[in-house]
């Protein structure tokens, strides 16, 4: 990692995508401002008058020109996942899968796809915050020379409705309540918690996000599974269940619940601005595709459904497969042409990758398309650049709103003799799609499987495998949505529905929102799964941003060496002090401040580094390095000191220190503490 900008690095000169895309590209800057019509304008600031105290005149096109074109500017944001960002990047394949898919990119190690991707949150508008308690989205276009794959995952590997016709009253209830559009970016009120009391296949999800995984620390660090079950299908035409899932090389990690809300007032675009500076800084983000595979013949083998969206795939039972890995290395260049514009729809696939009778995945085939065209106004979205297939596409789809190809030939039907047939059909031995031919039988009624019934068994499992600080961090995620809800009512019908997964836990959330302990108890299961828990996922210092607390007069050799080590490890370092500008050493070293206590906060930064220094003449440099100091080690955080800061931190009866590092009479303080940032926080501290 040189830590050059990935603009200057121009990954995409080998990328086809970011060819395609270049061709779009624009820069204004040192041209002449004209009209959208190429007419060079000679003033910008003032409406054309009669007179310099006169009415303006109607012939004043510029001005018409400029403020329609604002006042239509935004288009309808997104029901769902409104509130997003992306990024370009490649996927690379690990493993030949030929034995179990045709689908191209997927073939040869070494194969390289342009893709791009977004992140999102669900409940929030566009305008919310990044660190909501909710669940999160992954959409990844793959650029694949047989046409575009679209593979949508979400953080957490079970959904929270079954079938595809449940999910409007799910986000109906989810979202803000009619009345008084409140609250923002969060579930915590009577309509969400009254619909999980009365469908009992959403308290599987609802436990996932009220676990740490609700609340992850960034998108760089954020796991996601497909949910849906596709198929893949090889040149044998041999169909095989699959799910995917993406696992990100930093490990899987997350914020505190105090630090979430805290972050969202001061900074609403935490992860946006952290994935953005990560890629900048050439820390390109990471993540590894494994995929679980189940043969068509053990369909029934499992005590769960294949085909239930709100199960997960223990991965103890069926393995995790990796074939390859996604690498986020461009940023995007401006946001609304390249992620509010981008469309995804997971019936963009190939051959080699087709579906299974998930309700839930069949519902989504037919809603995506709807749902972009109203978003983008037109069928021709697919048109935009980002949406657009790196491989030709022809068809005989011509008109309506914003065509852009200017198709040059007459004929547009099938079949016909004028063009010789053509655009033609291919043969599926050719490259042509050919949907999997599973055998189809029963009568046509609205209802669902029995086998999907069993809802509280792998709630339970989820919860058995929880560290105690991770079932605590639940605990706390629980009492502050249902402390929240106003109708006593729906806050007893929570807790008489989470005595099905553990009667301890539901006592515990009784008392904490004050209705009575729920009678009967748990479902008898006693399985658990090292794979659902966070506690055994890599950690890093990596990336990890430490905040450098510091004034003049500070040891200049001393914080050299630990400010070139922590570099040197990837560690990203906020110089914050009491003013901008630069501080001095007793060496004469001058370091550059990057923020002030003023502009940046402790709960934005992964650990501390206090150095201190010279503290004449400035009566709140201390005050301000004890409240970072404060949080920092409530919130488990890992904290460095130097030696001319040693007298911020008391030692007590009360704390035992873990996690602070000193620099004091310590030879190997530098690797000490970068041990310590890896590690990200210490439970065991008091």
């Amino acid at each position: 990692m040189d830590g050059k900008s990935p603009r200057n690095k121009k990954p995409g000169d080998q990328n086809l995508k970011q060819q395609q895309l270049d061709q779009y590209r624009v820069s204004n800057i040192g041209k002449p401002m004209t009209t959208q019509e190429g007419k060079k304008k000679s003033q910008d600031q003032d409406q054309l008058k009669a007179g310099v105290r006169g009415p303006t005149l109607r012939q004043d096109y510029e001005f018409l020109e400029k403020m329609s074109h604002f006042n239509h500017e935004e288009i309808p944001e997104r029901v769902v996942h409104a509130r997003g960002y992306s990024a370009h990047g490649e996927f690379e394949c690990y493993q030949s899968m030929k034995h179990v898919t045709k689908a191209g990119f997927l073939q040869e190690p070494g194969k390289k796809t342009p893709l791009t991707v977004r992140f999102s949150t669900v409940q929030g508008a566009k305008g919310s915050y990044d660190t909501a308690r909710d669940l999160r989205c992954k959409g990844v276009k793959l650029y694949t020379e047989e046409g575009n794959v679209d593979l949508t995952t979400i953080a957490m590997p079970v959904l929270i409705n079954q079938d595809a016709m449940k999910f409007p009253d799910a986000m109906h209830a989810y979202q803000s309540k009619q009345d008084d559009d409140i609250p923002t970016a969060s579930g915590a009120h009577d309509t969400f918690w009254d619909y999980v009391a009365n469908n009992h296949e959403a308290l599987h999800m609802v436990l996932w996000i009220m676990s740490d995984r609700g609340i992850l620390r960034s998108y760089r660090m954020m796991e996601s599974w497909s949910i849906n079950t596709y198929l893949f299908i090889n040149d044998q035409e041999k169909a095989t269940f699959v799910r995917y899932v993406w696992k990100p090389v930093l490990g899987v990690h997350s914020l505190l619940q105090d630090e979430a809300l805290k972050i969202g007032g001061l900074d609403p675009d935490f992860h946006r601005r952290d994935l953005r500076e990560a890629i900048d800084k050439g820390a390109f983000p990471e993540y590894e595709l494994g995929v679980q595979l189940i043969s068509m013949e053990d369909e029934f083998k499992y005590e769960f459904d294949v085909l239930d969206p709100a199960k997960f795939w223990p991965e103890e039972l069926v393995p995790v497969q990796i074939i390859g890995k996604l690498t986020l290395n461009r940023n995007i260049d401006n946001y609304f042409t390249e992620s509010e514009q981008v469309a995804f729809n997971p019936a963009n696939v190939v051959p080699g990758i087709d579906f299974s009778n998930d309700p839930v995945l069949q519902g989504r085939l037919m809603a995506y398309r709807d749902t972009q065209q109203h978003r983008l106004g037109s069928a021709n979205y697919v048109e935009l650049p980002i949406n657009r297939p790196l491989c030709p596409f022809h068809n005989n789809q011509r008109r309506g709103y914003m065509r852009e190809r200017i198709d040059v030939d007459q004929v547009n039907y099938h079949e016909n003799s004028l063009a010789n047939n053509t655009p033609y059909t291919t043969p599926p031995e050719e490259g042509g799609y050919k949907y999997y031919p599973k055998k189809v039988e029963g009568h046509v009624i609205r209802a669902r499987s029995k086998s999907f019934e069993d809802f509280f068994s792998q709630p339970r499992i989820f919860w058995l495998s929880l560290t105690p600080i991770e079932k605590q961090h639940t605990i706390e995620g629980l009492s502050y949505q249902l402390g929240k809800v106003k109708s006593k009512s729906v806050r007893q019908q929570n807790v008489n529905l989470l005595v099905n997964v553990d009667k301890e836990l539901a006592n515990i959330i009784a008392d904490n929102i004050g209705v009575d302990r729920p009678s009967g108890s748990n479902v008898s299961v006693s399985t658990r799964y090292p794979s659902l828990s966070q506690a055994s996922t890599p950690s890093y210092a990596f990336t990890q941003k430490v905040g450098v607390l510091i004034a003049n007069g500070f040891n200049g050799n001393e914080v050299k060496n630990t400010l070139n080590l922590l570099k040197q490890y990837g560690v990203f370092v906020v110089i914050i002090s009491n003013k901008l500008g630069n501080v001095t050493g007793d060496d004469g070293t001058r370091i550059k401040v990057d923020e002030t206590f003023i502009t940046t906060s402790p709960y934005l930064v992964d650990s501390l580094y206090i150095v201190g220094g010279d503290r004449k003449n400035d009566e709140k440099f201390s005050p301000d390095i004890m409240k970072y100091f404060r949080v920092a080690y409530e919130h488990y955080k890992p904290i460095g000191v130097a030696t001319t800061g040693r007298s911020y931190v008391q030692t007590l009866e009360s704390n035992n220190l873990a996690g602070v590092v000193f620099a004091a009479n310590n030879s190997d303080f530098g690797k000490d503490f970068v041990t310590a940032i890896a590690q990200q926080r210490f439970w065991d501290r008091k």
